[in-house]
């Protein structure tokens, strides 16, 4: 068996399994193997054994849906059995049509969504960086590989990621672009251009420019690029399909399978036998194995060093800040005096600058909003992380959302590090699908997201949120935060360090006052809800969240003949996550008379309020005007919501 053998039969894997689902991408799989096949079996450094060795090399396929050439490279590693590519794309299995992290063994993260793959490799590489600077160079010198194609190169996400990684000069991230020239719609002619070569070069990477069939140019550009001192983009110039009997190049195989004709042939011309279904005899395995023996020396060799190194106390020290055990019971609690005002993001800043010392491995940074998001001080705190300071944990991700947060989630994938982002709640329109598949793949991202309503004022209905955080909340496995005040701010940040899950946490600009919180109040404030004014038979209910909960009170106090209840919901997603009993005692379903206030989309509040509940809130843009104003004008005074209630309950 050799190189040309092995390729051929991985390549029948990929076209049997397309057929058997009856969808699928063969096309770019076939164009991308022969560097995929190179970079596994002579460059890759895994431990055959142990799929989470920390030391290992990364393989990120950012072009998801070439999913089957993965699949079929993890059946020849042995860590998928044959009926996992069998059952390609079908209900419960391990090979779904795009790769999913947690769900197969050997999956870095979930891609498909073209260019977060790489926007993600991106945070890999910063991760890895910050951890050779901070622990030991030779522990943590692994590469970050990506294999992306011409969908991925034409999303603006890789292009933001790719600057700033240029910028970074990140010298152990490596991307292969298999450029075939092909999408589903046709030539890639049609719609771009574009001198990568160029463009990448201005970004300050090096570029390498080959035949991406030629397995002696791949060898020598990946042993180029493992060398380099500045990230490294390998333009493999291919063929679509490439092996196909009568359709390379042909743009109708990129979404679909084979005809039976087209297969037969083809699988003919790639030397497996006729009638052969997901063919992989033994000697194939044994020759794509061939240097698991060395791989295997090298884990061990690293465990060892690592084993042998911690024998030293301030080596051990080191590591436990990066590896050990999380125990966030030690936090600092910053206090605030009762009936005081001070925004929420600044709260937040005031409390990461404290995380500075107690969360030795935090690290994140804003999208050019320092001064706003309150990271400042954070930043002062920790240094930026830039090419030639990597111990620095302040990221200047420069205004660059949606690159951002997929660098946030590729941090937060690679291990070792706590990663979050920040900018204003009205550009999270810009991170949406990064928060989105930081969700999917249930990982922990802290998102702040300041100037969180109409109460930014002067910038106008551009920069005043509405509908975000509703539409926040509808994503799965997201939480979404919006606290009332000051302890209830450090409530919810505490809270997202627990949950292995996204969360957004939307803060104020303008100052809220601090409210009392007993020691029962904040165990259940930390649930997702707190009684901020109780009556043991209440005739009203008001449920808010953030700035409108102390409006919510002033409300309340001028309702002297209605017996009313304030309830804060600063996160509706661990609320729901309770026991039915805690859910009734804050929602005390025997009232019949509920209201909602929050500045924002009133959709959604109805599972508070039912369908005869009032919901004060904002369904239509803001306008520029200063804060003062928009109150007035929007009926968020205590003296108009007051009015609203009146009038909703008169009978």
């Amino acid at each position: 068996m050799n190189d040309n053998q092995t390729i051929g039969i991985l390549k029948g894997l990929v076209i049997d399994g397309v057929n058997k689902a009856k969808s699928g991408h063969p096309g770019g799989a076939m164009s991308s193997m022969d560097f995929a096949y190179i970079l596994f079996t002579e460059f890759l450094n895994f431990d055959p054994d142990d799929s989470q060795w920390m030391g290992r090399d990364r393989f990120i396929l950012s072009a998801g849906h070439e999913s089957m050439l993965q699949y079929s490279m993890l059946h020849l590693m042995g860590w998928l059995p044959i009926d996992e590519l069998k059952k390609f794309r079908q209900l419960h299995s391990k090979t779904p049509g795009h790769p999913e992290y947690k769900h197969t063994k050997g999956i870095e993260c979930t891609t498909g969504p073209l260019g977060q793959g790489v926007a993600m490799a991106v945070g890999f590489a910063v991760a890895a960086r910050h951890l050779a600077a901070s622990i030991d160079s030779t522990l943590f010198g692994h590469k970050i590989y990506a294999l992306m194609g011409d969908g991925c190169m034409q999303e603006d996400v890789t292009l933001g990621a790719a600057s700033l990684a240029g910028h970074l000069k990140l010298n152990n991230l490596i991307w292969f672009y298999d450029r075939n020239r092909q999408q589903i719609s046709g030539s890639i002619d049609r719609a771009t251009s574009d001198n990568e070569e160029m463009i990448f070069k201005g970004f300050g990477w090096n570029v390498l420019k080959i035949d991406g069939h030629d397995h002696n140019a791949i060898r020598k550009a990946l042993t180029d690029a493992k060398k380099s001192e500045r990230p490294v983009l390998i333009i493999g110039d291919t063929t679509m399909a490439k092996g196909c009997a009568t359709m390379e190049g042909d743009h109708e195989t990129h979404g679909a399978p084979l005809s039976a004709e087209e297969r037969a042939k083809t699988k003919q011309k790639l030397g497996i036998p006729e009638g052969e279904d997901f063919y992989c005899p033994d000697s194939a395995i044994k020759h794509f194995q061939r240097g698991f023996s060395a791989l295997r020396s090298k884990a061990l060799a690293w465990k060892s060093s690592v084993a042998d190194r911690m024998k030293d106390a301030e080596f051990k020290t080191n590591w436990n800040k990066y590896f050990a055990k999380e125990d966030w019971s030690k936090l600092t609690h910053l206090t605030w005096p009762v009936g005081s005002s001070i925004a929420s993001r600044n709260v937040f800043g005031e409390v990461i600058k404290q995380w500075a010392t107690d969360i030795p491995n935090f690290m994140g940074g804003s999208a050019d909003l320092e001064p706003s998001n309150m990271t400042g001080p954070f930043a002062k705190a920790v240094g930026d992380f830039q090419a030639n300071s990597p111990k620095g944990r302040n990221l200047a991700f420069g205004v660059r959302e949606f690159p951002m947060s997929a660098i946030a989630n590729g941090m937060a994938l690679h291990g070792g590090v706590i990663p979050f982002d920040a900018t204003f709640l009205t550009f999270s329109d810009y991170s949406r699908p990064a928060l989105r598949l930081g969700a999917i793949q249930k990982i922990r991202v802290i998102h702040e997201f300041t100037h969180d309503s109409f109460y930014l004022g002067e910038d106008g209905p551009t920069h005043q949120p509405v509908e975000h955080v509703m539409s926040l909340r509808l994503i799965p496995d997201f939480y979404l935060m919006r606290p009332a005040e000051a302890r209830e701010t450090q409530i919810m940040m505490q809270e997202a360090l627990k949950i292995s899950q996204p969360s957004a946490i939307c803060l104020s600009r303008q100052k809220l006052p601090t409210l009392e919180l007993s020691a029962s109040q904040e165990a259940d404030c930390r649930r997702g809800a707190w009684i901020v004014k109780d009556h043991a038979a209440p005739d009203l209910i008001i449920f808010a969240t953030g700035s409108e909960v102390s409006l919510a009170l002033a409300a309340a106090k001028d309702l002297p003949k209605m017996n009313t209840k304030v309830v804060s919901l600063p996160c509706w997603e661990l609320f729901f996550a309770q026991d039915k009993s805690f859910q009734n005692r804050m929602l005390h379903p025997a009232c019949k008379q509920r209201v909602s206030i929050e500045a924002g989309c009133t959709l959604g509040w109805q599972k508070f309020t039912g369908l005869d509940g009032l919901n004060i809130g904002l369904d239509t843009f803001g306008a520029s005007a200063p804060m003062e104003q928009l109150v007035e004008e929007y009926g968020f005074t205590p003296a108009k919501v007051v009015a609203r209630i009146t009038e909703h309950f008169k009978g």
